[in-house]
């Protein structure tokens, strides 16, 4: 009887150092699961955004001045163009203050550049650094954002 309970009582101080190797190794995995997760959550949500731009670009038409641009250029260089402000990514549908798109940041011609044209009298396209916005001038929203539209 004894040497059963001394069997039993050494079993049960060796099962935890046994099982926690086990148990590291399976929370390194979960760890690394999880991580894989993330990570094809990102891919996911990032061809989602691509795969709306592309019917977006369909829709308007936008593709025109992305084959356009690489053929001129030069057109599309940034030049000495800086702004009073510092840059701030904006995405549709956000409120921004006039000032970011006061006259003197206004694309002249959007025809120029194959721009989708701007609809009724109060959309206009800006520049903000090298982005091109479509803004609703009454209402101060962001309707649409190229990035890195100059180079």
């Amino acid at each position: 009887m004894r040497k059963i309970l001394l069997a039993a009582l050494a079993a049960t101080i060796a099962l935890p150092a046994v099982a926690a190797p086990a148990m590291a190794q399976s929370a390194r995995e979960l760890r690394r699961d999880r991580q894989d997760i993330r990570e094809e959550r990102r891919d996911l949500n990032r061809a989602q955004r691509n795969y709306r731009e592309n019917l977006r670009d369909r829709a308007w038409g936008r593709n025109d001045w992305r084959a356009y641009r690489q053929g001129h250029r030069n057109l599309y260089a940034r030049g000495n163009w800086n702004a009073p402000f510092r840059y701030q990514a904006f995405r549709p549908g956000l409120a921004i203050g006039r000032p970011y798109y006061a006259q003197r940041y206004w694309i002249a011609n959007p025809g120029r550049y194959r721009l989708p044209p701007a609809r009724g009298g109060y959309q206009r396209w800006v520049r903000h650094y090298n982005d091109a916005l479509l803004i609703d001038q009454r209402r101060g929203r962001v309707i649409d954002v190229i990035r890195n539209f100059y180079w």
